[in-house]
């Protein structure tokens, strides 16, 4: 942590999924609000991650965060290494390619790697369905795959890196979440008989959440 204070939160997300369902697509286009085409064609070799400043307004308050959206590879050569990322993990975005049948069957497995190494076992995540764009070339059907979110209590967006379409609201759903419970913990910690607990932005819930990265000392207690 450096001693600047041009934000208030520190939030890492993680972008997983099957190999070439355009994770670092999508990740170039809501950093950089372009397409790379040279992205499409080189997978990612372990783990690489982007930065982005945003505000974030709840209530009366507008927080200064600062995002670190980590993209992992997919290959499972390489899960080893990336699933070493998940407990420092606050939100993921778990993208599968709605033109390949086999990339939406992997969610389940994904959802219960993340089950066993995140943070808790009911982490963050939105899942999108990326490649809307291509119509014509779809095999997993909007309804399908709502119906599957819902059940594991999941927002759903279709998503396209090519065009852009929900790219940007797919953060923005997973920041909310993230800052709700973020907010969540810090009202309970604040109620009677806490007193004499370590004061961190624990046991939510059942859950045990890592420390929140804070800039601001007053937004917090930890």
């Amino acid at each position: 942590m450096s001693g600047s204070t041009d934000y208030d939160y520190l939030l890492k997300f993680l972008l997983i999924g099957d190999s070439a369902v355009g994770k670092t697509c999508l990740l170039y286009q809501y950093t950089d609000g372009v397409f790379h085409q040279s992205a499409r064609f080189i997978s990612t070799v372990g783990i690489d991650f982007r930065e982005k400043r945003i505000l974030y307004t709840s209530g009366a308050r507008t927080h200064r965060l600062f995002l670190q959206l980590w993209d992992t590879a997919g290959q499972e050569r390489f899960r080893s290494l990336t699933t070493a990322f998940y407990r420092d993990a606050m939100g993921f975005l778990l993208i599968f390619d709605l033109t390949n049948e086999r990339s939406f069957l992997e969610v389940q497995n994904w959802i219960e790697q993340l089950k066993f190494h995140a943070y808790c076992e009911t982490p963050d995540i939105v899942l999108c369905g990326n490649k809307c764009d291509l119509e014509h070339l779809r095999v997993v059907s909007e309804s399908r795959a709502r119906h599957f979110a819902d059940r594991h209590g999941m927002p759903y967006l279709e998503t396209s890196a090519s065009t852009g379409k929900n790219v940007e609201k797919a953060v923005e759903v997973l920041v909310e979440r993230v800052m709700a419970r973020m907010e969540t913990a810090m009202d309970l910690a604040a109620l009677p008989g806490r007193r004499g607990r370590p004061k961190r932005f624990d046991d939510v819930d059942g859950h045990n959440i890592k420390t929140i990265n804070a800039k601001d000392s007053r937004a917090c207690s930890c």
